[in-house]
């Protein structure tokens, strides 16, 4: 500091502050995340069609349990995504087209960063913009304002948050495909058949440990409730969300004997309306409940959604969390060539199978730091997903189905022969989906 008028302490502080002041933007920004849940239970007296069973003659009577869209939203600080989750059957086309571009524009989170998933539950309204059906069109447009509101008000909850990932294992779920004399494979129970019974959650706590949401995940059909049920239900997809939800509400009161994993920890009580589950479908293309019912009997519901929440639950106990430094979302969309079966009825000997139009599949990918969510716009089969996760660079990489859009049955190729019910409902050709899918999401992930 020779020859030099400025007091060697200030000159040393303002040199600290200047290094300072130039390594801010090289510190990660905060990772936060918020969650919310809209109802979309129809009126009582609305009596909409139902989806799922095409049996059914009439639209539904009577209300057993509300419905909701839930949603998670990301920030990294750079970039924003959404999770988003409905308690319908599916994502049709035209309200994917129609509502991804409607969540940017109002709430700035861009379509490859949205995974909006359905449930696939039978037993609530059948979701259509078709206009020959203007009430369901009605309630598809109130289900469309209820998740941009889901989404809208999860952005407004977006507070500190830290991560984390962690599996279980829940025997709620069969292959049923099941080989029967003189009829091949067909809708049944198949224990030998591919089975995968891993729960896999993502647990949002903020800076406190109180979780903020849950999202679970699990391959399996939510038909628990049949055709004979005319009440709308979350079905087996309700049931656990609302298991969890109560559960760090305090509510569910565990047996002592039921493990210290199901010990609600007092720092993670929750206040208010305690944190969001979202329920999503995995590679349930060939998988259906363990159990099922006829007729409006809920027990079977509420004693599977126990389970498979207490499996849930059991595994988010597992989970450190930590902070999130990378948020990243990509889609592309894979065409295979198309068929459809002749009419006639099912199932019997043969088949016929004429080509059709190719058939477009939505896959959506979305990392969080080095956990791959894989949508697919369809309905995919076990042995697909389990592809996916041995091919893939990533330890977690999760599949999530009827997302971004509706493909249909998406068989595994060697699934399509001999034929089965799926097989018969499916549009694609076999030999390309497979493939199109697993190579697609490699790619996805290489980007």
């Amino acid at each position: 500091m020779k020859n030099s008028n400025v007091p060697p302490g200030l000159f040393c502080a303002t040199m600290l502050l200047l290094l300072s002041a130039s390594l801010l933007p090289l510190r990660a920004a905060e990772f936060r995340a918020g969650a919310a849940r809209v109802d979309i239970t129809p009126p009582p007296d609305a009596a909409l069609p139902m989806s799922g069973y095409a049996g059914r003659t009439q639209g539904f009577k009577a209300i057993h349990d509300h419905i909701y869209v839930r949603a998670i939203v990301l920030d990294d600080g750079t970039t924003q995504a959404a999770l988003v989750t409905w308690e319908l059957i599916f994502v049709p086309d035209a309200v994917w087209a129609e509502l991804s571009p409607r969540i940017a524009s109002e709430t700035g989170i861009r379509p490859e960063n949205l995974l909006l998933s359905a449930v696939h539950d039978h037993s609530a309204p059948t979701p259509s913009l078709a206009p020959a059906a203007p009430k369901n069109a009605a309630y598809t447009r109130s289900v469309e304002d209820a998740a941009v509101e889901a989404v809208r008000r999860a952005k407004a909850q977006l507070q500190p948050a830290r991560f984390g990932i962690g599996t279980g294992t829940a025997y709620v779920n069969a292959n049923r495909r099941e080989p029967t004399p003189g009829r091949g494979l067909w809708l049944g129970y198949n224990e030998e058949g591919p089975s995968d019974k891993t729960v896999t959650v993502l647990r949002f706590d903020d800076l406190s440990g109180k979780p903020i949401a849950f999202w679970i995940n699990y391959p399996v059909h939510a038909v628990v409730m049949g055709p004979d049920n005319y009440q709308v239900t979350g079905d087996l997809a309700g049931a656990t969300s609302r298991f969890v939800e109560r559960h760090y509400l305090g509510e569910d009161r565990p047996r002592s004997d039921a493990g210290s994993r199901l010990r609600l920890r007092p720092e993670e009580r929750a206040t208010g309306d305690g944190p969001v589950a979202v329920w999503t479908s995995g590679a349930a293309g060939d998988q259906n409940p363990v159990s099922t019912t006829t007729g409006e009997d809920f027990t079977l519901v509420d004693a599977l959604g126990k389970i498979l929440g207490e499996a849930a639950v059991r595994a988010a106990e597992s989970i450190h969390t930590a902070a999130v430094s990378h948020i990243r979302g990509a889609q592309q969309v894979v065409t295979c060539p198309g068929r459809r079966v002749e009419p006639g009825p099912t199932p019997r000997a043969e088949y016929k199978f004429n080509d059709t139009d190719p058939v477009n599949i939505r896959l959506g990918l979305l990392m969080i730091d080095n956990v791959a969510l894989a949508g697919v716009s369809g309905e995919v089969f076990t042995l697909i997903a389990q592809r996916l996760k041995r091919e893939s660079p990533f330890t977690h990489t999760v599949m999530v189905t009827h997302a971004n859009g509706s493909s249909g049955y998406i068989p595994n190729d060697a699934a399509f022969d001999p034929v089965s019910y799926e097989v018969t409902a499916s549009r694609l050709k076999p030999g390309c989906a497979e493939g199109a899918i697993v190579n697609g999401f490699l790619d996805l992930i290489g980007r």
